[in-house]
């Protein structure tokens, strides 16, 4: 399995108009979970800490594969999604890494 974690930032000038735009950016993304291949589970959270140092969104995802990863990258809903962000973040932090599969406990 694979994990791919995305923190953004957004756009805003008060608290309200980032507060939006991290509303938008978490509609957006739970909007495609359905329609991703191998996409396992999809969370979107947003800070409530508003700490100076913390990003707006987080996005939390696992995928089957590095195989499904990747599709998702060029999947046409993803990149719809991208487009329709647009400019909207002013930065973006990104993980992905694999988690190996459990061991299978032996049967007596």
């Amino acid at each position: 399995m694979i994990k791919h974690i995305v923190m953004w930032n957004v756009r805003g000038d008060s608290v309200e108009e980032r507060a939006h735009g991290a509303a938008f950016v978490k509609s957006c993304f739970e909007g495609i979970a359905s329609a991703i291949p191998g996409l396992l589970h999809l969370e979107v959270g947003i800070d409530t800490s508003r700490i100076d140092y913390a990003c707006d969104v987080v996005l939390y995802t696992e995928f089957e594969d590095q195989a499904a990863l990747d599709a998702y990258a060029e999947h046409p809903e993803h990149l719809r999604v991208k487009a329709e962000l647009g400019d909207l973040r002013t930065a973006r932090h990104q993980v992905d890494y694999a988690v190996p599969a459990p061991a299978l406990a032996a049967v007596f």
